[in-house]
């Protein structure tokens, strides 16, 4: 059998499922602070202000429990935008002090997907240690207990 009309078999999760792959992908271990400053009677702070209800949400916050995070609630028509401040060890592999979003016509998935793109990558990489080990191999590469 074939298939007469071309494409995917199925739709696509739509902009939540988008939103919740970008939230999996966070890592704020290169951020020491993260400022948002918004005003909250314009139109477009909208987006920010669910970027930043995300960025408070409990995994996130365990990326990186030393991190930041500060908000800034102003009234004077200001655009707004989203201030990272890296840590030492990502400012020199950057040679950057800080990353500014201006948030005035981003949704909020275009954010995580900017925030995935310039913050995470700096995150330093963990390394993975093969924890498991069995009787035979503790015996023939370890020291014995005494």
């Amino acid at each position: 059998m074939s298939i007469k009309v071309g494409g995917t078999f199925s739709r696509s999760g739509g902009i939540v499922s988008a939103i919740g792959k970008q939230l999996k992908l966070i890592n704020l271990k290169a951020v020491q602070r993260i400022t948002v400053t918004f005003d909250p009677f314009q139109e477009n702070a909208v987006p920010t202000r669910e970027f930043l209800q995300h960025l408070s949400s409990p995994r996130i916050v365990q990326s990186n429990p030393s991190c930041l995070l500060k908000s800034e609630v102003v009234c004077d028509r200001r655009s707004p935008s989203i201030i990272f401040q890296l840590s030492p060890t990502a400012q020199a592999e950057a040679k950057l002090k800080k990353i500014e979003f201006n948030s005035a016509n981003l949704s909020t998935l275009e954010l995580l997907q900017l925030c995935n793109k310039h913050v995470s990558s700096l995150a330093p990489k963990e390394i993975v240690s093969s924890g498991v080990k069995t009787k035979s191999e503790k015996k023939a590469g370890g020291a014995k207990r005494r």
